[in-house]
């Protein structure tokens, strides 16, 4: 039996084929046992092949990525890397597909794979990695039939999650979430969860590109009672707004006066590894909010994050990590649990309620 990741590739085009089973193949880990044209012979292809892992192209004809994914996950769910385009349309497609449960996503760049290439690859091979390891449940056709936009609209929270009045009580006045793969299902279980008059601001790591920040916000926004946005320069930072930093760019806050707490976007990245940066983020806070900051580490593959909690902690905030059970992949939460910097390690389920008692 083989000890290596097996990985079918579909893709419509026959280069983008030839590539990702190039690049994939390289890696002595992986071996790519097959691939498909299009959604239904990817469907036949996995009930033949039993691969660890699908990296399924959005965009085919006969049938396309999200209806391949859709049945995969009613049927015989396993773990599916989205492959999309940078584009606007193509970033709605694969918060679609997230939302019907699949693991992660890789942007395709459109522009010659030839400038990318190394990239690319490195890319690629993490995350068809980290992606054999997460944990993937089987979705209904009900649940995935629809946007959760028009299935649920601004649900109440319930009675036992209610926070507590501004001012009733001296604690934190502002959450730090960072996330990455599984990131987006596990922000959709806890900021609805959030009632209209929570006291505390709320800032959010995801790590997504930049044309993927807005529409993932607008999404959120849709779903929850606090209001949801991607962050823009200036921003003041107050109760109730939950703020996504852009992709492609580091988020901060930083005083502008007596009062007001403003975001301040750095545009280059900063050559760091993750932008937006989940430790720049969180750094940032703990320098503003001493003794004031909640730090929630969810489900992600890396160690970003790690730092920021340390900051926090260091300044006598509060953390919480996702327990490795509920995380699709235990990576960043673990990091942090095992520095010894988690106050609480807890189930997804549990996370709002935890928030909900610090603020």
């Amino acid at each position: 039996m083989s000890t290596r990741t097996q990985v079918l590739v579909v893709d419509d085009s026959a280069l983008m084929r030839k590539v990702l089973s190039e690049m994939l193949e390289k890696d002595p880990r992986i071996s790519v046992v097959g691939t498909a044209r299009n959604g239904e012979e990817a469907i036949q292809k996995v009930a033949e092949l039993h691969p660890d892992v699908v990296t399924m192209d959005v965009a085919m004809s006969v049938m396309n990525g999200l209806e391949a994914l859709r049945r995969l996950m009613a049927t015989t769910p396993l773990p599916v890397l989205m492959v999309s385009s940078l584009t606007e349309a193509g970033a709605k497609e694969t918060l679609s597909a997230l939302e019907m449960g699949a693991v992660d996503y890789l942007p395709k760049h459109v522009e010659g794979v030839t400038t990318n290439t190394a990239l690319l690859e490195q890319e690629l091979i993490g995350k068809v990695l980290a992606a054999a390891g997460a944990k993937v449940t089987r979705r209904s056709a009900l649940q995935n039939g629809g946007s959760p936009a028009k299935a649920i609209a601004k649900p109440m929270a319930p009675g036992a999650l209610t926070a507590s009045p501004v001012g009733a009580i001296r604690g934190a006045t502002l959450v730090a979430i960072g996330c990455s793969t599984g990131g987006p299902l596990a922000l959709q279980a806890i900021l609805p969860l959030f009632p209209a008059d929570f006291p505390a601001a709320v800032l959010i790591v995801q790590h997504m590109p930049k044309y993927f920040t807005k529409p993932f916000a607008e999404r959120l926004d849709q779903l929850c009672q606090i209001t949801v946005k991607e962050a823009v320069e200036g921003d003041v930072v107050r109760p109730g707004v939950a703020l996504v930093a852009p992709g492609g760019v580091q988020m901060r806050v930083a005083r502008t006066g007596s009062i007001d707490i403003e975001i301040r976007l750095s545009k280059d990245g900063e050559g760091l590894l993750h932008a937006p940066s989940v430790d720049v983020m969180m750094n940032s806070v703990a320098e503003l909010y001493s003794g004031r900051g909640i730090g929630v580490i969810l489900t992600g593959m890396g160690r970003d994050g790690c730092e920021g909690m340390r900051a926090i902690k260091g300044t006598k905030g509060r953390t919480i990590a996702q327990n490795e059970a509920t995380c699709a992949v235990y990576g960043m939460p673990k990091t942090v649990v095992d520095a010894g910097l988690a106050d609480k390690v807890v189930p997804l389920t549990q996370i709002a309620g935890e928030i909900l008692k610090m603020v």
